[in-house]
């Protein structure tokens, strides 16, 4: 049984610096790609993550009160 595989030989040489530049080039070309959102829905999900965050911290400083004051009651 013969296992043939059709590789291209590439006589290419790889610089670190072609690679680095190139991975620039790259990045910009996609963030050309990106939907950006409008500044309506902008502020929109930025309200909507802050409202959530401080929705969050009242929760756990709530938590954090009554497992202290059950703490103290226990081992009092």
């Amino acid at each position: 049984m013969k296992m043939a595989a059709n590789v291209k030989n590439r006589n290419v040489e790889k610089s670190p610096l072609k690679g680095f530049v190139g991975f620039f080039k790259d990045l910009g070309a996609e963030t050309h790609r990106i939907t950006w959102p409008s500044k309506l829905d902008l502020k929109k999900t930025t309200i909507a993550v802050l409202t959530f965050c401080a929705a969050y911290i009242i929760v756990v400083a709530i938590m954090d009160y009554g497992f202290n004051n059950l703490f103290r009651v226990i081992f009092k």
